[in-house]
């Protein structure tokens, strides 16, 4: 007896601790903590639509795209172009995250606005607004989950050994993965039926058609307004203002889309079944670091917290992080710090289409494979 408690009751408890401070971590295990206990450790005012301060937002960035396209049309030059098409597909991208939190309603607490300035926003980047909001919302709805996730989720070993070889090598050969975008809105993804434009497919719901409807018509409107352009600025032209930024866009999406749910150089398990659960699930998005971009594409790369939390407004994440790291510990991974332009995140990008190719058709918590040949 020691104090009055038996030793060997001390030495097992204390074999205990060690086990527990030595133990590796082990991503893939339940958390030790609830969502709410993230919500609390948010602040209130993080929560806080500002309708105003979106709409400023969305000023400055329009005010940035005709800017850009002035000066390119006022110095027509070679040496000039490829500047204009990095900088308008990186501000095309950035209506898109504005039109995304539209979508989520984290752009302001009215329907009405954030429904018209969505249209808006997504159709003139040919984005039918509706029909990629409601798939998005599955894709926040079933984030982590093999068999119900939208977007980016890995292909199961039956999916990837029926694809023929020439897709398999577009789906992970660089830059064929950053240009899928608009095939997904079409087609979706491998495994997968239905169109983002048709009301009929089974993305949507009865109640979804007519949004459905209405964002495939602006889509059109918008298509045609562009077609009729063509006409009187000719081909050549329409290449150079908005085709190509409509390229850079679209890879700038796909880059940063995948790139939070892959890479990490511990691999991060994904779920189906009884063990997924939406918490386990959002723990496994990454934030990324983008440098001088995060402000520019209004710091979609604070990743974590919005996909557990989409409704808290893009300018309150980060702070909204910092509160949240002490409850979420080791399942927060800290991004690495980038250079003022993010060069680092395409080393990690190709390292994961080397080995991120499928996961197991059976099991519960799965880890991507690679295809050794």
């Amino acid at each position: 007896m020691r104090n009055g408690r038996p030793v060997a009751l001390e030495e097992e408890e204390w074999e205990k601790v060690i086990s527990l401070r030595t133990k590796e971590f082990d991503p893939g295990m339940p958390p030790p903590f609830r969502l709410a206990e993230i919500r609390a450790a948010i602040p209130k005012h993080c929560w806080v639509k500002n309708p105003w301060r979106s709409i400023s937002y969305v000023g400055r960035d329009v005010a940035i795209v005709f800017g850009l396209v002035a000066a390119a049309a006022y110095i027509n030059s070679w040496v000039v172009w490829p500047l204009y098409w990095a900088a308008q597909g990186t501000m095309f991208w950035a209506l898109f995250v504005l039109g995304h939190d539209c979508g989520h309603g984290s752009f302001s607490d009215c329907h009405k606005l954030n429904s018209v300035v969505g249209h808006l926003l997504h159709s003139s980047i040919l984005v039918p607004y509706h029909g990629w909001r409601i798939s998005h919302r599955t894709h926040h709805q079933n984030h982590g989950n093999v068999d119900k996730d939208e977007s980016w989720h890995p292909l199961s070993e039956s999916v990837y050994r029926s694809l023929d070889t020439t897709t398999r090598k577009l789906r992970f050969t660089f830059p064929f993965p950053m240009l899928a975008f608009p095939l997904y809105l079409w087609t979706r993804s491998p495994g997968k039926s239905g169109s983002h434009f048709n009301p009929e497919s089974d993305l949507f719901g009865q109640n979804d058609k007519i949004d459905v409807i209405t964002s495939t018509a602006c889509w059109m409107a918008m298509a045609a307004l562009l077609a009729g352009l063509t006409l009187i600025i000719g081909p050549l032209q329409m290449l150079k203002f908005y085709a190509i930024p409509y390229l850079i866009f679209v890879m700038w999406l796909d880059f940063v889309t995948y790139l939070h749910h892959h890479g990490h150089d511990e691999k991060l398990p994904w779920y189906r079944g009884k063990e997924w659960s939406y918490l386990r699930g959002g723990l496994t998005t990454l934030d990324r670091d983008y440098g001088w971009i995060n402000n520019i594409h209004h710091d979609i790369g604070t990743h974590v917290i919005h996909h557990l939390f989409p409704q808290i407004p893009h300018y309150h994440l980060i702070e909204a992080t910092k509160a949240a790291k002490p409850v979420l510990g080791k399942y927060y991974r800290e991004p690495e710090e980038s250079a003022p332009l993010p060069f680092h995140l395409l080393g990690i990008l190709l390292k994961s289409l080397r080995r991120d190719h499928y996961v197991r058709d059976t099991g519960d918590v799965l880890y991507y494979e690679k295809d050794s040949e």
